[in-house]
């Protein structure tokens, strides 16, 4: 049975709570509610959280602040900052404070609960270090597959990009997905770029026995394990 993923919202505003609250648990998401930095805080000591939707303009503690202080502390839960304030500056601040992500005001359902699944695959992603698939290991630490023929150093974007379809087997991603996750929202980069990262992958393990990225005509790519 998968476990239920708990997000944490906090808000000072008491109606974006609610329906923020309800949307998630719409979408079968577990929620607690805190009203500001300080009161979240003081729930994170007893609570497990997989991820903070969290607002900026906040009494006492603000988001800026409380996102400084979690990841000072070594918490690496993922935050979706929400805020009316939508200046470059702003958003700067937010992701040098150690935001995973940023959302402006008003807020469209359907791109938060995607920006939240991605962030809680990127979680997941993140904290396993080590994917073995038959006689294949990937090393997150070391960006490295090993395999009966030796051990191989992929680029960055390769690696990840390997590692998020081994993590999510039989899963179809997109290629906007893909770009999402691994490149950047607001990329500018061309989805042809995941099929040019994609080519090099099969190319390398071409003669792989224990995985295939299988192309999905019309919607992106999977990872089958043989």
């Amino acid at each position: 049975m998968t476990a239920v993923l708990r997000i944490m919202i906090v808000d000072d505003n008491a109606n974006t709570r609610k329906l923020t609250e309800a949307v998630l648990k719409q979408h079968n998401y577990d929620t607690v509610c805190a009203c500001d930095g300080l009161d979240a805080l003081d729930k994170l000591d007893n609570i497990h959280v997989d991820l903070i939707i969290l607002d900026v303009m906040m009494p006492g503690m603000d988001g800026f602040e409380f996102t400084r202080t979690l990841r000072s502390c070594g918490w690496e839960i993922p935050i979706l900052m929400v805020t009316a304030k939508e200046s470059h500056l702003d958003k700067k601040e937010g992701f040098l404070a150690g935001t995973d992500d940023y959302m402006v005001k008003p807020v469209d359902d359907e791109e938060m609960l995607l920006r939240i699944a991605a962030l809680l695959r990127r979680s997941k992603i993140a904290g396993e270090h080590k994917i073995t698939v038959g006689n294949t290991v990937l090393d997150h630490d070391s960006m490295t597959v090993t395999t009966p023929d030796g051990t191989v150093e992929l680029p960055q974007k390769e690696f990840m990009l390997l590692f998020q379809l081994l993590s999510y087997k039989d899963k179809i991603f997109t290629r906007r997905q893909l770009m999402d996750e691994l490149w950047d929202m607001n990329s500018d980069t061309d989805e042809r770029t995941v099929d040019v990262h994609i080519n090099r992958l099969r190319d390398k393990f071409k003669n792989n026995d224990d995985f295939q990225i299988v192309t999905i005509r019309g919607l992106g790519y999977k990872a089958v394990c043989k």
